[in-house]
C-alpha cells in the first residue's frame, strides 16, 4: 500500500509521530533538537559572514575606485606637462567617463594649538571635485562652493578630529621638499583655511587625504603647469585592458605608464577573497558536524523503534516505505534547521550595523575597529545566489546524513527485531 505513493500520507504520519517526543524518548528528541540548532546556526552564520565579506569587498571597491579612478596615466619619468591635451584625448575615448588631472604630494599638517598629522595633498580642479560623488555627497561640514582660490582645502573627518579643527580654521601645510638657502634647507610651509570636511567612510582616506585646488597645489609644490597623473574613470570597470589599449593608441609616442586598479589593489582584494573562502570552509564544518548529529539521532531512533519497524513490516510495509519514513525524519530536521538558519541569517545581516551599535553601547568596547578594518560601519550585501547555495548545502548535507540510518532501518529483519524484544 505504501509502496505506490512515494512520501505519501502514511510515511508522513509515521515520521511525524517519531519526531514528536513521548515519555521515555526525550534523549532522541534532544539530540534531534541539537542537530536542528546546529544546522540553523551553521546556515545563519554562513549567510552573515558571506554577506559581510561581500559587502566589505563592495564597499572598499566602491570607495577606492571612487577616489582613485580605474586607471592612472603617469609620466614614465617626472610629471605630466601638457596634461590638458592628454586629458582631452583620453576623454574622447568611448570607454572613458572622466579624465581628471591631479597633483599629489606628501605634507605635514600642523595647527597653532600644536596638533600635527601626516597627510597626502591631492590637487584637483574645483569643478572636478564637485563632480566626484563620493566626496560631494558626503560633506559633513562646510561646502564645496568655498573650495576655490589659493586659500582653501578640504579634509576628512578623522583628520579634522586629530587636528581639532573645524570649517574656517586654518591649517599649516609643511612640505618635506624645502627651499635651499645659504643657511641650509628651509621647509616650505603655508597656512590654508578649511573650506569643507568630508567623510567617505574609509579610515585611510578620512584620516589622510587633503584636497586642494589644482592651481594652488601647483604653486605650493612648485610644479607650475604640471600634474602627477590623469585619473581615468571608466564606464565599465571591467574594461580596463581595452581602455588602456585605447589610451596607448591616442597617446602614442608619449612616455607614459598606465596603472589599473586591479593591479594596484590586487594583493589587497586577494586577501579579502582568501579570507572569504577560508571562512566559508570553516563554517561549512559547522553544518557538517550538525549533519553527523542527524546520523547519530536517527541511528538511536532506529534502535529505539526496532519493534515498531518490525510490526510495520509484518503489516505489509516494504523496505522502501520504511526507508522513506526515516528519510522524512532526517529531511524534516535538516529542512526546518535550514529554514530557521536562513531567516536568522537574513535578519541578522539586515540589522548588523544596529546590532553592532547596540553591542558597543552595552559593553563599552569598540566592535569592528575602523583603524583595523578601514571602514567606519559594517557593510552587508546579501547575494541571492549565495543564499541559494548555502540553503542547498544545508539541505544536501542533511539528506546525505539520513541515507545510512534509513538504509539500516530498511534492512532491519522483523523476526530478529521482535525476538530481541
Amino acid at each position: 500500500m505504501a509502496e505506490s505513493r512515494p512520501f505519501g500520507a502514511f510515511e508522513r504520519m509515521v515520521a511525524g509521530r517519531y519526531l514528536r517526543a513521548r515519555r521515555g524518548e526525550r534523549a532522541v528528541s534532544l539530540i534531534a533538537g541539537f542537530s536542528l540548532a546546529g544546522i540553523a546556526l551553521g546556515v545563519g552564520t554562513l549567510i552573515v559572514v558571506l554577506s559581510v565579506m561581500g559587502g566589505f569587498r563592495q564597499e572598499l571597491l566602491g570607495r577606492i575606485l571612487g577616489l582613485n579612478g580605474h586607471l592612472g596615466v603617469v609620466a614614465a619619468e617626472g610629471t605630466l606637462r601638457d596634461y590638458d591635451e592628454i586629458a582631452r584625448r583620453i576623454r574622447a575615448l568611448p570607454e572613458v567617463a572622466t579624465a581628471v588631472p591631479t597633483l599629489e604630494g606628501q605634507v605635514l599638517l600642523t595647527t597653532d594649538a600644536g596638533a600635527s598629522a601626516g597627510g597626502l595633498v591631492r590637487g584637483i580642479a574645483p569643478a572636478d571635485l564637485r563632480a566626484r560623488a563620493i566626496i560631494a555627497d558626503n560633506i559633513r561640514a562646510g561646502s564645496l562652493d568655498a573650495f576655490e582660490g589659493d586659500d582653501a582645502i578640504a579634509i576628512g573627518t578623522v583628520l579634522a578630529r586629530r587636528l581639532d579643527v573645524s570649517v574656517g580654521d586654518r591649517v599649516t601645510l609643511v612640505s618635506p621638499e624645502g627651499r635651499v638657502t645659504v643657511f641650509g634647507t628651509v621647509p616650505r610651509l603655508r597656512a590654508y583655511r578649511v573650506a569643507a570636511i568630508f567623510e567617505v567612510g574609509m579610515q585611510d582616506y578620512d584620516g589622510g587625504f587633503v584636497y586642494q585646488p589644482l592651481a594652488a597645489a601647483q604653486v605650493f609644490f612648485r610644479q607650475p603647469g604640471q600634474v602627477s597623473q590623469i585619473e581615468v574613470h571608466l564606464r565599465d570597470p571591467a574594461a580596463t585592458y581595452d581602455a588602456a589599449d585605447g589610451i596607448r593608441r591616442v597617446l602614442q609616442g608619449r612616455p607614459i605608464v598606465i596603472l589599473d586598479w586591479q593591479r594596484a589593489n590586487s594583493g589587497f582584494f586577494q586577501i579579502v577573497e582568501v579570507q572569504r573562502n577560508v571562512m566559508f570552509l570553516i563554517l561549512t564544518l559547522i553544518i557538517l558536524v550538525a549533519a553527523f548529529n542527524i546520523i547519530s539521532s536517527l541511528i538511536m531512533l532506529v534502535k529505539d523503534k526496532g519493534r515498531d519497524i518490525a510490526i510495520l513490516r509484518t503489516m505489509g510495509a516494504g523496505r522502501a516505505a520504511v526507508m522513506r519514513i526515516f528519510l522524512l525524519c532526517g529531511a524534516a530536521i535538516g529542512g526546518v534547521g535550514t529554514a530557521v538558519g536562513l531567516a536568522l541569517g537574513l535578519l541578522f545581516a539586515a540589522n548588523i550595523e544596529a546590532i553592532r551599535q547596540a553591542l558597543m553601547r552595552a559593553t563599552g568596547t569598540t566592535v569592528f575597529d575602523p583603524e583595523i578594518y578601514f571602514l567606519t560601519r559594517i557593510p552587508a550585501v546579501v547575494d541571492p545566489w549565495e543564499v541559494a547555495q548555502v540553503a542547498g548545502l544545508g539541505l544536501a548535507l542533511s539528506l546525505v546524513a539520513t541515507l545510512f540510518p534509513s538504509w539500516r532501518a530498511a534492512r532491519l529483519d522483523p523476526v530478529e527485531a521482535l525476538r530481541s524484544e
